[in-house]
């Protein structure tokens, strides 16, 4: 019986969301702002919309750079606004 909910559990908790977006800034330390884009459509016109969300991401090793495609991970709360942590660079932002 423990042995089936303690697999319960830890499906619920590898559910994390995982996000891909653009570094928009890297001003500071370990912290970056990712923006990530979604597209919607409206309901009444129909029209295909752009909309974004900023994030704010752990950088441990302060790797990635503005402009980067990055993928984040959802995590603990780190800060009072850091709930996302980088997963890994996607591609590198041609400097």
């Amino acid at each position: 019986m423990t042995n089936q909910n303690s697999e319960q559990k830890a499906e619920v908790r590898g559910g994390r969301k995982v996000l891909r977006g653009l570094v928009v800034s890297d001003k500071m330390a370990k912290t970056r702002v990712i923006s990530v884009e979604h597209v919607v459509r409206h309901a009444f016109y129909d029209k295909t919309l752009r909309r974004h969300h900023k994030f704010y991401a752990h950088d441990e090793a302060n790797e990635s750079k503005s402009g980067d495609l990055v993928e984040i991970t959802s995590t603990r709360p780190l800060s009072a606004l850091k709930r996302w942590r980088i997963s890994r660079i996607v591609e590198k932002a041609a400097r």
